[in-house]
């Protein structure tokens, strides 16, 4: 049986002491701590702080954010990537106001329908803001029960997965649960951190079982592995008079709903080869076409996936029949601006074009 009195009581002790002063902390509006927990599913908190000051500036309320164009939206997330989240909220807000009149559902069960909505998220909108008795787990919670109780189950599997649950549930106290789950959170967070802890100075020393046996460079146990994609982009940027051709991206790949320029996907592909591809599939002419490779194999990483993005600058003159259609169009710099992109796009025009 664990002593969960002495855990939860240590937990709030520290975080009563070293919790960081951040803003959606000093609320209970559930509006502002379902903004600020999906910024931070897999952004640092020093990222995210301008991101959720940046957010709930544009849309102050859950109203505004439904009423939004899903672009609007997309463009102030840009550079937080997973922009499923940005949509899921957005589709979310509207079902609030259609469904719910504008207010969220107060307990667990009920905000775990919404989609995009979690069991993490539920989580912590029940006990931020509606002080419900329910344990949050993430990957700071993990960290911290399994080296506590030395936990070896993998948190990847389901099986982990519902222990750690199970095991958060029965921790929780029955008064100040919610500063216990924020307690638990920032103490993974800034103390009992991945690589190199101070256990010496650490309040759970005497009885963390990992410190004791020397497995904590050990836990938390995480099997699964990701398979990592490589892909080879070649972004084709005509330039027209300033104006720049882009299109929005569709369902059914990364970056859905961002805009970009043409794209032509092979690795290693050289200038003669990007010509050909011009000439034979795009019809324009050689005399109208001045290429200039800008920037060689910028790396970017996703989570399930390795990008290796050339750009290529391609002056025109005015014949564009061929390249303008239903999903193309140029853009002058202040409707590029309005767009959202991904931020290597962005950097890259920062670089050349602004």
């Amino acid at each position: 049986m664990y002593e969960k009195h002495w855990f939860a009581n240590k937990i709030i002790a520290w975080y009563l002491q070293n919790g960081r002063e951040l803003p959606w902390r000093n609320t209970h509006n559930p509006y502002f701590v379902w903004i600020s927990e999906i910024i931070l599913q897999q952004t640092r908190v020093k990222q995210g702080l301008p991101y959720y000051y940046r957010f709930i500036e544009k849309f102050p309320t859950v109203l505004d954010l439904a009423n939004a164009e899903e672009s609007e939206v997309l463009r102030i997330w840009q550079g937080l990537g997973y922009y499923s989240r940005a949509r899921n909220m957005h589709f979310t807000s509207k079902i609030v106001c259609q469904h719910f009149q504008g207010v969220f559902p107060e307990t667990y069960n009920d905000l775990l329908k919404l989609k995009g909505i979690g069991v993490y998220t539920a989580a912590a909108i029940a006990s931020f803001s509606y002080q419900e008795k329910v344990a949050v787990v993430d990957g700071n919670v993990y960290r911290v029960l399994s080296r506590v109780f030395n936990i070896q189950d993998d948190i990847a599997s389901g099986r982990g997965q519902k222990y750690f649950q199970q095991l958060a549930n029965e921790l929780i106290p029955e008064l100040n649960s919610d500063k216990y789950n924020q307690g638990i959170m920032e103490f993974g967070a800034l103390f009992c951190v991945p690589k190199n802890p101070d256990c010496p100075s650490c309040v759970f020393k005497e009885r963390c079982e990992a410190f004791l046996t020397r497995q904590v460079d050990k836990l938390p146990v995480k099997i699964k592995k990701l398979k990592i994609r490589k892909r080879y982009f070649n972004y084709l940027v005509f330039n027209m008079n300033g104006s720049l051709l882009m299109k929005e991206r569709l369902k059914g790949d990364i970056w859905q709903g961002l805009y970009e320029f043409l794209l032509f996907e092979k690795e290693n592909a050289p200038e003669e080869e990007i010509l050909n591809y011009l000439i034979e599939e795009k019809k324009l002419s050689l005399k109208n076409i001045h290429i200039e490779k800008k920037q060689l194999s910028l790396k970017h990483v996703l989570t399930h996936q390795i990008l290796y993005v050339s750009f290529w600058n391609i002056q025109l003159g005015n014949e564009t029949e061929n390249l303008e259609n239903n999903d193309f169009k140029f853009y002058n710099a202040n409707e590029i601006e309005s767009l959202p992109k991904p931020i290597l796009i962005e950097n890259y025009l920062n670089q050349f074009f602004i």
